[in-house]
């Protein structure tokens, strides 16, 4: 009986006890999922945040570098800085 599943017989009770089962844990898997998409939109928006702050802050050090007529050492770091 190869490609044939075999199926224990269940009574009424048990089987809306199973098919409860799966939608319940079919829709907690839905929300985790979406509270996992949620959770990585904020990080991305975090990380975001932080390559801006890290891009004024280069800005704001070559402005300095070149004031002080000194060479801008991070020029040379992450292939000029756009990291």
């Amino acid at each position: 009986m190869e490609g044939v599943v075999l199926m224990a017989v269940l009574t009424d009770q048990q089987r809306k006890f199973y098919e409860t089962t799966l939608q319940v844990t079919k829709q907690e898997i839905n929300d985790l999922k979406e509270q996992i998409e949620e959770e990585l939109a904020k990080v991305k928006d975090r990380i975001s945040e932080l390559q801006n702050a890290i891009n004024a802050s280069k800005q704001m050090y070559a402005a300095a570098c070149s004031r002080l007529g000194v060479p801008n050492d991070l020029d040379d770091e992450e292939g000029g800085g756009q990291g």
